[in-house]
């Protein structure tokens, strides 16, 4: 079954025009969900908006929005008023602008969408924009209107398609300089330097999501086997951090430790080349 799309318009690059379809390139929708219970009858509990001051509770027609000016002083805005001031939605993803593809900093980037044709006759103006993408090594910012926000979008070649991030604003996007303020400037050199390097080198690698499992959502699935079968299940062991004296001593049990795989692997693919001996 192909999957829904939530957003269908035109990629629009000067005046090379595209039919696209945007689909979830990321979703939560599997993870375990609970619902809130009363203990006492095991009937679900709903959430209702209560007045903070009467303590009565407010119909769904009687909700409004409000803007707080400061002392409890809230300027009212009706759900018309709020619904003519969103920009409507011309369904076009405008390209602005080319860019390399590592020119954004990933700290703006916020949701991932897949773009694909969204028919059979919009192949070959896909395939084009995509090739001349990926052959210059580019991506394109857009505008658009996605969940009745103006959304910038970050599009860029991925596989057989292309791949579209919305991008959050620079409003929303913090200082790094605020964070880092209160790190001191220690010059690292020497062998402690070199012990770190070393390390970072004997456990390079590549990513693969499938080596990441998510061990709360493990361990909730357990946990719910376990009650619909009736066992008590064991809560896991906990690891108490070692206590480090020296970061250098630290540096050094690190890079023996990570040295033993690394001569057992090699120990193993050269055992690997040797023909076996038969049995007598």
């Amino acid at each position: 079954m192909a999957p829904r799309a939530i957003w269908k318009g035109v990629l629009k690059v000067s005046e090379v025009t595209c039919p696209v379809a945007l689909y979830t390139a990321a979703s939560t929708a599997e993870r375990i969900s609970f619902h809130t219970l009363n203990r006492k009858t095991g009937h679900r509990v709903h959430r209702q908006f209560v007045d903070e001051v009467t303590g009565k509770p407010v119909e769904k027609e009687d909700q409004v929005k409000g803007y707080d000016r400061g002392a409890g002083d809230y300027i009212v805005l009706e759900p018309d008023e709020i619904a003519d001031a969103i920009p409507e939605s011309d369904k076009t993803l405008d390209v602005a602008t080319f860019l390399p593809c590592d020119e954004i900093d990933d700290v703006f980037f916020d949701r991932p969408y897949y773009v694909a044709p969204s028919t059979p006759v919009a192949s070959e103006a896909f395939k084009l924009i995509r090739d001349s993408m990926a052959a210059q090594k580019s991506a394109a910012l857009a505008r658009t209107v996605i969940f009745r926000r103006m959304r910038s979008i970050l599009i860029r070649p991925h596989g057989e398609g292309l791949i579209a991030t919305t991008l959050n604003f620079d409003y929303e996007v913090r200082s790094a300089e605020e964070a880092f303020s209160d790190i001191p400037k220690i010059k690292i050199e020497g062998e402690m330097l070199e012990l770190a390097e070393h390390i970072i080198k004997t456990k390079a690698g590549e990513f693969d999501p499938k080596n990441f499992d998510d061990r709360y959502e493990a361990a909730l699935a357990e946990l719910v086997k376990a009650k619909i079968e009736g066992r008590k299940i064991r809560p896991p062991k906990r690891q108490e951090p070692s206590k480090v004296v020296n970061l250098l001593d630290a540096l050094r049990q690190s890079a023996k430790t990570n040295d033993k795989p690394a001569a057992k692997s090699k120990a193993a693919s050269k055992a690997k080349g040797q023909p076996q001996r038969k049995a007598g």
